[in-house]
């Protein structure tokens, strides 16, 4: 996945793919695309309802007939027709007309660190599959450090934590490259899963589709922390009955039941530092970690990391979109490389 920026200026959109959100950045008229990587599907004609919010708030809601699906599973595409269907939806005529117009159209991908060919290959059919003629992947690391302001290409230490839905990924860059990283199967899912489990073990309780994330921010700033609220209450369905019930459940078990995945994270955080040269690592005393992504808004996950690792934590302007923004700012040429030339004998 290494590409110039010269190749990447010759894109005339970028998109990013991930499990959570599709995202969409065109040339000259910035992100068209912020919408959820869901699709409804009419399982008796093969027809597609709905894409996006709308099929979003179709989950666990539709008749038999009716499949809400996700073709997208962490950044990696499962399903390319209905990727492809999606992301044509979600672009609209107007756009796909403009993107049309071009001679030979060119797209950009992000795509996960250290994604197997298998994976790379899925991307690159999903983009040509709507008319791109050449597909550029940039790693998801590099876009999000760029989307966020850190110097990379700079020789000093900057460090990125990525923490997507389905895998969090963690890097030191220097000099516009990946110097060591590594990549977890754990994110916001995983924390969600822990929650509804706990739930349902230790309340006997299951939660509709959409309960998870007002359960989170119901941990307030200090969700991770000991200063958030004693309880909150929940509604849900009674396991063994299946009424409707409520229970008020003491947030500090639920802080225990998320413990598991957050501490991967914290084991890979270490693993990279450990891999990571030494003069890095003493620049990262003073810079800090950068946390990017949509779950980097978990409450209290940055005060969890700062606690932990004894490190600044700062989390990004707005952590959700940094990866497009970034490989957008690419597109628009407003990156301008660092040139290493070889010295004269």
């Amino acid at each position: 996945m290494t590409v110039s920026l010269e190749q990447l200026r010759r894109c005339h959109f970028a998109v990013d793919l991930g499990a959570s959100r599709t995202r969409v950045y065109v040339k000259g008229m910035g992100l068209v695309v912020d919408q959820p990587s869901v699709a409804a599907m009419n399982t008796r004609t093969g027809a597609l309802i709905a894409v996006g919010e709308f099929a979003q708030k179709m989950t666990g809601r539709t008749p038999d007939y009716i499949r809400v699906v996700k073709p997208i599973s962490g950044g990696t595409v499962v399903d390319i027709e209905i990727a492809q269907r999606m992301l044509r939806h979600l672009l609209g005529d107007k756009i796909r007309r403009s993107l049309r117009r071009k001679a030979r159209l060119r797209a950009a991908a992000c795509a996960p660190h250290d994604a197997d060919p298998l994976a790379q290959r899925a991307i690159i059919e999903t983009l040509v599959g709507l008319g791109a003629r050449r597909v550029e992947l940039v790693d998801t690391l590099i876009a999000a450090a760029v989307g966020c302001g850190l110097p990379v290409e700079r020789p000093e230490a900057s460090m990125i934590l990525v923490c997507g839905a389905a895998a969090t990924q963690v890097a030191v860059l220097s000099l516009g490259s990946i110097v060591c990283a590594e990549r977890l199967p754990v994110g916001g899912e995983a924390v969600d899963n822990a929650i509804v489990q706990h739930l349902r073990h230790e309340h006997e309780l299951m939660l509709p589709n959409q309960s998870v994330r007002p359960l989170e921010l119901a941990l307030d700033g200090n969700g991770l922390t000991p200063y958030g609220p004693a309880s909150t209450e929940i509604h849900g369905r009674d396991v063994t009955t299946g009424l409707a019930r409520s229970v008020r459940v003491d947030t500090a078990a639920v802080r225990d039941a998320i413990q598991t995945p957050l501490m991967s994270v914290l084991d890979g955080i270490g693993k990279v530092l450990r891999d990571c040269p030494p003069d890095l690592v003493a620049d990262l005393a003073d810079r800090g970690i950068m946390m990017v992504g949509g779950s980097a808004l978990l409450p209290g996950f940055d005060q969890l990391l700062r606690e932990a690792t004894g490190m600044p934590v700062h989390i990004a302007e707005r952590p959700d979109v940094c990866a497009v923004q970034g490989i957008g700012a690419m597109l628009e040429g407003r990156i301008e490389p660092l040139v290493l030339d070889p010295l004269a004998a």
